[in-house]
């Protein structure tokens, strides 16, 4: 290999890690910036588009780096932030974000046009809605009734608050939370279209 060759890798290298950490730290920030919408679903359930920045780092750099985004976010979270869950609300997030970056950036990077980016974010938003649903049932919710002494029939009544017939847990996350992760998801695809071209030059190296 030459020296131009190596140079122009290891450019290369230097240049995703310094994007991945920029978007981690921007993703972190985002983390706190969230708020509830207690009409549609209950309040301990909080909007945030802090898996824009993975979904700009799976469409740039490739569907690793958002996974590895994801991770950086959550890692610093837990560590300048602390853990209100045990880590399991960060481990959901962690699964959920990088099933929806990765999900996102293969799509995308196997075709690399407007169109590919668009049906590989839609189909990651969608994907993560569907993986929500036992991720929430079979753990969180769960671990969340162990660590906070509170019924399952407690959690199960918030949701009966905004909608009566939503009588089970498995209910509950199908009318309330898929949906609900599906439109985030959403959100956050419509965010990264709006501010992909102008970051282009950041993110592209």
């Amino acid at each position: 290999m030459s020296t131009s060759a190596s140079f122009a890798r290891e450019a290369q290298r230097t240049h995703r890690l310094a994007v991945a950490g920029m978007l981690s730290a921007v993703a972190f920030i985002l983390m706190y910036i969230e708020f509830p919408i207690p009409a549609l679903i209950p309040a301990f359930i909080k909007l945030d588009v802090s898996d824009l920045p993975e979904l700009l780092a799976a469409f740039a750099l490739g569907p690793i780096w958002g996974v590895i985004v994801t991770l950086l976010k959550n890692v610093l979270f837990c560590i300048l932030h602390g853990t209100s869950s045990q880590y399991v609300g960060e481990l959901c997030n962690f699964l959920l974000g990088g099933v929806f970056s990765f999900t996102a950036g293969l799509v995308y990077h196997r075709g690399k046009t407007r169109k590919s980016a668009l049906l590989g974010a839609v189909a990651g938003a969608a994907l993560m809605a569907l993986v929500s649903v036992p991720v929430n049932y079979f753990v969180v919710y769960p671990a969340y009734v162990v660590m906070y002494g509170m019924p399952m029939e407690a959690i199960v009544g918030m949701y009966q608050a905004i909608r009566p017939g939503a009588d089970s847990l498995m209910k509950c996350l199908v009318a309330f939370n898929l949906p609900f992760t599906f439109c985030k998801g959403l959100l956050d695809v419509a965010l990264c279209f709006l501010v992909y071209k102008p970051l282009s030059p950041i993110l592209h190296h």
